[in-house]
């Protein structure tokens, strides 16, 4: 059953736990996959107003990272094997909730999803594509930058490695 997302009370508050999960596509629930798409389609189609194929055949080959506040999917991200987005493999579409930020969240979503990629495919480099603005943020993570700006979908990104 999908709940309405849209109308619970105070879900920024982080005094209940953030329970982690991460499963592999086929794993995934019909309502979790929902709101993974429904939390991607909110944030990067309608708050970033990009207008985007979203699902791009990568999913099925992922892990998803799910991050759960109060019954709600608050923050994900998908980990991408090799060869799948890059040759190193990958996070991508990281997410989190307009409702949970500024708590440390998405931090804790990358630091969840960078231990589930080496546990999935070892100690190897992380390679992923940043969007601009939140540079400073995957630099603090120790990704470090790796080429030139480039332009996907209209957002400025780069590449960034972490060793």
């Amino acid at each position: 059953m999908i709940k309405d997302e849209t109308n619970h009370p105070d879900p920024g508050n982080r005094e209940s736990e953030t329970i982690w999960e991460c499963k592999p596509f086929q794993e995934l629930t019909p309502d979790e996959f929902y709101r993974i798409l429904r939390l991607r389609s909110e944030v990067f189609v309608v708050e970033q107003q990009c207008i985007y194929l979203d699902m791009d055949d990568k999913d099925p080959e992922c892990h998803h990272a799910m991050g759960w506040q109060n019954g709600l999917l608050a923050a994900s991200a998908r980990i991408l094997p090799p060869g799948t987005a890059y040759k190193e493999p990958s996070i991508g579409r990281v997410v989190s909730s307009p409702k949970f930020r500024r708590t440390g969240l998405g931090r804790e979503l990358m630091e969840y999803a960078v231990g589930r990629c080496r546990s999935l495919h070892g100690e190897k480099d992380i390679r992923i594509g940043a969007q601009l603005y939140l540079l400073e943020f995957y630099r603090s993570l120790g990704f470090k930058e790796e080429g030139d700006t480039y332009l996907e979908d209209g957002i400025p990104h780069i590449e960034m490695v972490l060793s």
